[in-house]
């Protein structure tokens, strides 16, 4: 069967607020030059907001640009945020500390970002945008080395790598431009680094791992608007990482915990961490008698500023995470993600008038001139100090933000996370305790509240380049730490007569919440994540 092609002028990859946002300002350049321009947004997610997964404190900053009248279009930003709290907490104590400058939230408002996804959504359908949730962008197109769009994912296809009745081809999206807002490590984008050698001259992109849920908390202890950040225990004082915990409308409470995934020991589980957690003695009071109702993860960038890749190609550029504009110190990226996207939009509306060139339109020198970069400039030294361990870069990052405002005259650099492990034999295991089942869970029972679905009989998403690498390597030198990195259970070692080990890594694809950590911290880089076929994953209610 051959392929159905639909074509437009742009296409966007992922309907996040980075690809949301440029989608909405091509079609007011469109309507504000009276003319007409075709805009197409490919999801994979089942729906809009289906795959989006964050803290949430939102900065208003972008959605004021690109939508001045939010509020009368009733944008669900109903809680401010009225506090700040930022504490250090020992293994029984809690102290407080000065909240730092990029961690203050005055006016910034506590959010579901799914939420918040589903209305730009509506706000871009309601100008013209086709949104095509539930198919996922597996190939990109090329005509002579320019990108000229994307193919979406065959459905129907077994587990034996063969059609089935229920075949049908994927379809073909061409388009002019083509903008990649995938988040952070978006599988095509990967591909794109590496054939147009986008990386070259720039540190490696260093990431965290962020594992979030939702709760139902006793009205005793719901506080809205209430923002609380913690460092310290449960991790080690080499490990970066910390909590937040946002109080919610509808006595709900957003619980997360952040991991960088440039952690040493093997045996370190990100999970089991958060849920450790929540048992201290300063937070475990806020969920007893409550109800947990979502659980979710995802990675996240972290190296800021020295790691933004170049951000064009022909026929097309990267938007938002994806490129990796997160401001890791403030703990937000959703309002760079969309200034991103809407710098990138006039850049292809300006192409698309011209030669067709983007790259020539000074999509790079907007973003340079914008506040984002301004943003990220000024902080860029805060996250690769964390090498030093906690408490020299704690104070580091009082000089930097106090003394030298953002303005030292040296940059530090990061290094690739999957080369910080150990193997095991020089690292020692983690005891973990057993969850209570009141505020600390294992791993199934959290994917089911994850709403993960995917269909049974497809190739797994998940690719090894050398299947014999996971014992040999993996196993024999790191003692497996797919199986504790994973927050999803997907990865297991167990008994295989039949293999010259004796041992056999099982590979739970449907278990997957495309966090894509195993694709960042695999220490051979041997496990690719790929698009399950479209709609596959979680489906996160409020996230």
């Amino acid at each position: 069967m051959t392929r159905e092609t639909m074509d437009y002028d742009v296409v966007v990859v992922g309907a996040g607020p980075a690809g949301l946002a440029a989608a909405i300002r091509l079609k007011q350049l469109a309507q504000e030059a009276g003319t007409e321009l075709a805009v197409c947004v490919v999801e994979k997610g089942s729906e809009v907001g289906a795959h989006i997964l964050s803290g949430a404190v939102f900065e208003p900053r972008a959605l004021d640009e690109l939508l001045p009248d939010w509020r009368a279009r009733s944008a669900p930003l109903n809680t401010p945020a009225t506090d700040d709290n930022f504490l250090f907490l020992t293994a029984t104590r809690a102290l407080r500390l000065p909240t730092p400058p990029t961690m203050r939230n005055h006016g910034n408002y506590i959010i579901s970002l799914g939420n918040l996804c589903r209305w730009l959504g509506q706000q871009a359908e309601a100008l013209g945008v086709e949104i095509y949730p539930g198919f996922a962008a597996a190939e990109v197109l090329y005509d002579n080395g320019v990108v000229a769009g994307v193919a979406t994912g065959d459905m129907g296809i077994g587990r034996d790598g063969k059609p089935t009745d229920a075949y049908t081809p994927g379809v073909e999206l061409r388009a002019r431009q083509t903008l990649f807002a995938e988040g952070c490590r978006g599988s095509l984008t990967k591909t794109l680094f590496e054939r147009f050698r986008l990386r070259d001259g720039v540190d490696p992109q260093t990431f965290g791992i962020g594992l979030k849920e939702l709760w139902e908390v006793a009205p005793a202890q719901h506080r809205p608007g209430h923002v609380v950040h913690t460092i310290g225990w449960p991790l080690d004082a080499r490990t970066y990482g910390g909590s937040f915990l946002y109080h919610l409308e509808n006595h709900q409470v957003a619980v997360g915990f952040v991991v960088g995934l440039d952690y040493d020991n093997p045996y370190l589980s990100p999970f089991e961490e958060f849920q450790r957690f929540k048992t201290h003695p300063k937070i475990r009071p806020t969920f007893e008698g409550g109800r947990r109702i979502a659980y979710g993860a995802r990675a996240l960038n972290e190296g800021g500023w020295q790691s933004i890749p170049k951000l064009t190609f022909p026929g097309g550029a990267l938007i938002g995470a994806a490129a990796g504009f997160m401001n890791t110190p403030k703990i937000k990226g959703s309002h760079t993600a969309m200034k991103t996207g809407m710098i990138a939009a006039e850049a292809v509306f300006e192409a698309l008038a011209g030669d067709g060139r983007v790259e020539a339109t000074g999509y790079r020198r907007r973003f340079e001139e914008s506040w984002v970069a301004d943003e990220l400039k000024a902080v860029r030294n805060i996250r690769p100090a964390f090498r030093w361990g906690l408490w020299p870069a704690l104070a580091y990052g009082a000089l930097d933000t106090y003394i030298l405002r953002g303005k030292a005259p040296w940059t530090f650099h990061h290094h690739a996370d999957h080369a910080a492990l150990k193997p095991a034999a020089a690292s020692r295991p983690v005891g973990y305790p057993k969850p209570d089942g009141k505020v600390s869970f294992d791993r199934l029972s959290s994917v089911f509240i994850s709403n993960t679905n995917h269909e049974e009989d497809q190739p797994a998403h998940l690719k090894l380049a050398d299947p014999a690498l996971a014992i040999a390597v993996n196993w024999t030198l790191y003692d497996a730490p797919e199986q504790r990195y994973c927050p999803a259970g997907v990865y297991e070692i167990v008994d295989d007569a039949a293999a010259p080990s004796g041992k056999r890594l099982q590979i739970n694809a449907q278990n997957c919440v495309h966090c894509k950590t195993c694709d960042i911290k695999d220490p051979r880089q041997n496990i690719n994540w790929v698009v399950p076929q479209g709609g596959g994953g979680p489906n996160y209610p409020n996230m």
